[in-house]
């Protein structure tokens, strides 16, 4: 049995093919940005409170009003089918049972209706697509099978230089494909060839680069659901965000997949939530890898966190039931997090002070220790 999130993903990389292993895995460049989400949250320490009644402590709270056992939700992943052949059927099993939101995503390996019918509080993420018709029948459909939000993508204008899969010449094998299009939309990305990367290729030319406030209202205009702005790390793109519509904000860098030197997640967290100010729900994504990290996460202001790729490697290693025990030990681990800091629940976890240290070479938020 897993004690750590950080052996479910020794066991994966070990049953899975060397290729998939680096495009779950990997970061774009020289994966500095990737090292950085981890860094960053391992510099925040947290000020543990004393003599608090801890005998019953609940890690449930709500997540876009919504009723979850933990704050957190599944982060979107394509092409879940890679590791397992279950994918995210599986996967929204697991989020079902652990009682937390599963995003399913544009590129889906299944059919959203088909995913969002395993019974999991389900969310749409969206990539901005050329075809704009496309792109709202997406939401369209997403509505209409009982998605209970949407999740807008902006950081990727076009994939990030993957060095990995553009070494690996990666492509999709032949019964992995982008289930939410019509058969041949996605050809392209079955097209392996040395020295690139046939997902990039495709993606190139499906996805908008064109994206802008405009077409973030617009969305706003055309959707009665909640709406989740994914891939923000300026403050003040969050509060522009905020006052397009948005519910909910996803500090994220793409799990280090995207501008390889960005800033970490975790770095400008604090910012971006004193900026909304309480206006929508903050998430963190990228480099959560245990119930501390969500502990710190909600201490540095979040309503909750996103959790991409450790719910992979317990597909590739168990399906249904290794991405539920890899949600199962998240939670867990939160729980024990939460007693020992001294919190009875969610909402005094986000009343603790933290300590945000610098980093060895003397970079990162403040130098030495620094109160929030």
């Amino acid at each position: 049995m897993p004690l750590r999130l950080d052996d479910v993903e020794r066991a994966a990389a070990a049953v899975l093919p060397d290729a998939v292993r680096d495009f779950v895995a990997g970061g774009s460049g020289a994966e500095r940005t990737l090292a950085d989400n981890r860094a960053a949250l391992d510099r925040i320490r947290v000020v543990p409170r004393a003599l608090r009644d801890v005998s019953a402590c609940s890690a449930a709270t709500t997540l876009l009003s919504r009723q979850v056992a933990m704050p957190v939700a599944t982060a979107p992943i394509g092409y879940q089918k890679l590791v397992h052949p279950q994918g995210e059927l599986a996967a929204a099993a697991a989020a079902k049972a652990a009682g937390v939101p599963f995003t399913v995503g544009t590129l889906s390996s299944f059919p959203l209706e088909q995913v969002a019918a395993v019974g999991a509080t389900t969310w749409f993420q969206l990539y901005w697509l050329r075809d704009r018709a496309l792109s709202f029948d997406l939401v369209r459909r997403a509505e209409a099978a009982g998605c209970a939000a949407v999740m807008l993508t902006v950081d990727v204008p076009w994939m990030g230089r993957r060095l990995r899969d553009m070494s690996n010449g990666f492509a999709l094998p032949d019964d992995v494909v982008a289930a939410n299009f019509t058969t041949g939309t996605a050809s392209e990305a079955h097209r392996a060839s040395p020295g690139g990367s046939a997902l990039a290729a495709h993606t190139s030319t499906a996805f908008d680069p064109s994206l802008s406030w405009a077409d973030l209202e617009e969305l706003r205009r055309r959707t009665r659901l909640p709406l989740i702005v994914k891939g923000l790390l300026d403050p003040a793109d969050a509060v522009r965000a905020v006052e397009a519509g948005a519910d909910a904000v996803v500090v994220s860098n793409h799990g280090g997949r995207q501008l390889d030197g960005a800033v970490a997640s975790a770095d400008v967290l604090e910012a971006v939530c004193a900026a909304v100010a309480g206006r929508c729900e903050v998430l963190l994504d990228s480099g959560v890898r245990s119930g501390t990290d969500v502990l710190k996460a909600l201490a540095s202001g979040a309503s909750g966190v996103l959790v991409g790729r450790p719910l992979l490697w317990g597909l590739a290693t168990g399906g249904a039931e290794g991405a539920r025990g890899v949600l199962g030990l998240l939670a867990e681990e939160f729980r024990d997090a939460l007693g020992l800091a001294g919190c009875s629940g969610v909402a005094e976890a986000r009343r603790l002070r933290v300590l945000r240290r610098a980093s060895q070479d003397g970079t990162g938020v403040g130098e030495g220790a620094v109160w929030r």
